[in-house]
């Protein structure tokens, strides 16, 4: 059983993140576009004052042209960018597959709704609040042009740092729920409280990261911001209606055939 999920949270998982790939190639490429356009305008403008600095001493000056040049040849062109992004999201999508069906596995009959299709419903929803919303809502993404590219390990720790709380605080939010007397209108106001709070307290402790340069067009930015959440919602709902019609479809008991 175990491998028959897996089988079909990775081939389900790939078709959601080509799903989410045409979304974002739609919707996302333009404000890429742009912020790449702005990034590459900032470059040009810091690189002729350097330029003009040096102009006295042409010997460097001719240096840095032909560094610049061999720099200017080893970048990917945005055409082979856009191609990849397919494969970006397919690979993303393999690997949320596998782990998810890995994780309904465990969870099936155990915890959740007693439906198949339920639970997977319930599984991806719950694992898109606390994977994709809780990281997002203390440090979203951000398009190129913006943040220190020496900071990017510590902003990786701390992304990754808010998608464990994201995770312990749904472990918690289950536990409550399962152990606090009383109907469902006991139970989910706790469960709630139980997920909110340890996401709050995560939140105010850890630091905040603002890197947006002065003058960073605000409608460019948040455009950017919702359309990768945008993107990850795409690609949680369509994964987790395929696997719960999947899970549903296979539950089914098999009409008998009825003899001529």
């Amino acid at each position: 059983m175990v491998r028959t999920l897996l089988v079909r949270g990775l081939v389900l998982g790939l078709l959601a993140g080509l799903v989410a790939g045409v979304f974002a190639f739609a919707a996302g490429e333009p404000r890429l576009d742009e912020a790449i356009a702005l990034e590459n305008a900032a470059a040009a403008q810091q690189h002729g004052e350097h330029a003009h600095g040096e102009h006295a001493h042409g010997e460097h000056e001719h240096g840095e042209h032909a560094h610049g040049e061999h720099e200017h040849g080893e970048e990917v062109s945005r055409g082979t960018q856009k191609a990849g992004l397919f494969l970006a999201t397919g690979l993303y999508g393999l690997a949320v597959g596998g782990v998810f069906a890995l994780v309904y596995a465990g969870l099936r009959g155990r915890v959740g709704p007693r439906s198949d299709g339920a639970l997977a419903l319930a599984a991806a929803g719950i694992g898109f609040a606390a994977v994709i919303v809780v990281p997002f809502l203390k440090y979203p993404a951000n398009p190129p042009a913006v943040g220190d590219p020496e900071t990017v390990g510590s902003r990786t720790l701390l992304y990754l740092g808010m998608i464990i709380v994201g995770l312990l605080s749904v472990a918690v939010a289950v536990t409550t729920a399962r152990s606090v007397p009383g109907g469902p209108w006991a139970r989910w106001p706790a469960a709630v409280l139980a997920f909110v709070v340890p996401v709050v307290v995560a939140s105010l402790l850890l630091p905040p990261v603002d890197e947006v340069p002065d003058g960073f067009p605000a409608t460019l930015l948040w455009q950017f911001r919702l359309t990768s959440l945008g993107t990850q919602l795409v690609f949680w709902a369509s994964f987790g209606t395929l696997f719960g019609w999947a899970c549903d479809r296979a539950a089914r008991p098999e009409r008998p055939t009825v003899a001529a």
